[in-house]
């Protein structure tokens, strides 16, 4: 494993000076000493300055967003393709997750030996960060979700269907992924990462030693885009926005992934809760006695009502196309299944 290959850390933050220099501190005792950290903070006043300025290691580097961009703007800048600093790897360690001291060398060993350019690593649970009563989960977040190794990506894709694929913090990526990280339009922080799985296009190796911490405390987030809508008019728009995503990832998988979706030991979602996710994004796929015909009504009904009365983000159809493009499909295989 070559010692010169730099790993560049992104950083996003916003009001979380202690989260923020924790994460940093976790950067710095990482057994893999050659990276750099840009550090992106969305404060109108650049509070994360003095976290940075106080840890006086020539390694991280502040960067304060100039206009605000809101959470998930911040953060999908930091999967862009640019790469100021000529790094080898890249990573995402948001202000209230951390990485465990291995995380960058076992990642760069994972992607040297299996030969793939991204990785997606099991990470820790931790439930009521920042505050006295903090404490890790005792299983990972991947746990339930896939088994180790290497995944084709019209496979991988197939884990939006019951889940949600990729998580920021676990992905690991070269400079040589063909896959477009970054989403490009403004939308909800939690559908991003239901575009990143969808948009990966080259195998990809889920490594289960968790390696990372994520912090479950989604309700602290309140500033996506600066969007004022209710709650259920939000939680109605996602899940139409994640419809659609099922829905075109079933028909690009093909006829014989789709009839081995239920029945694959490649995910560990238990074959209930696929037939329950088939049913609820209107996928016209047979799940047999799975469920009973009541279920598949109540699913079918809460399918109905969000492909009614929820909004997808207005340029949803068009990345759906471009990943598509991307792909080598062509945008001129259109499918109704976007609708």
């Amino acid at each position: 494993m070559s010692k010169m290959a730099l790993v560049q850390v992104r950083t996003p933050t916003y009001k979380r000076p202690e989260a923020l220099r924790r994460c940093l501190q976790s950067l710095q005792a990482q057994t893999w000493g050659n990276w750099v950290c840009d550090v992106y903070d969305d404060d109108p006043w650049g509070s994360a300055k003095a976290v940075c300025d106080a840890l006086a290691d020539p390694r991280i580097h502040f960067n304060h967003n100039r206009p605000q961009k809101f959470a998930s703007s911040n953060i999908d800048q930091c999967f862009s393709r640019d790469n100021p600093r000529n790094a080898d790897y890249f990573c995402v360690a948001e202000d209230d997750n951390l990485v465990m001291p291995e995380f960058m060398e076992e990642n760069i060993a994972l992607c040297e030996r299996e030969g793939v350019n991204i990785v997606l690593r099991n990470q820790l649970m931790e439930y009521a960060s920042g505050t006295p009563d903090a404490r890790l989960s005792d299983f990972g977040i991947l746990d339930r979700r896939f088994v180790e190794g290497r995944y084709e990506p019209d496979l991988f894709r197939m884990s939006l269907i019951p889940g949600i694929g990729v998580s920021n913090g676990g992905l690991f990526w070269s400079k040589s992924a063909k896959s477009d990280l970054e989403i490009g339009y403004p939308c909800n922080a939690t559908l991003q990462e239901y575009l990143r799985t969808f948009t990966i296009i080259e195998d990809i190796y889920v490594a289960m030693k968790p390696l990372a911490v994520w912090a479950q405390n989604g309700e602290q987030t309140t500033r996506d885009l600066g969007d004022r809508a209710s709650y259920l008019r939000r939680e109605l728009n996602l899940k139409r926005g994640i419809q659609m995503l099922q829905r075109e990832t079933w028909h690009l998988a093909g006829e014989s992934r789709q009839r081995a979706f239920l029945e694959t030991e490649r995910f560990r979602y238990d074959r209930r809760e696929r037939a329950q996710a088939l049913i609820k994004a209107l996928i016209p796929a047979r799940v047999g006695s799975l469920l009973s015909w009541r279920e598949k009504l109540e699913l079918a009904a809460r399918g109905l009502l969000i492909r009614t009365v929820g909004t997808p983000e207005e340029q949803l159809a068009g990345f759906i196309a471009s990943r598509r493009k991307a792909r080598g499909t062509g945008l001129g295989e259109a499918t109704n299944l976007s609708h």
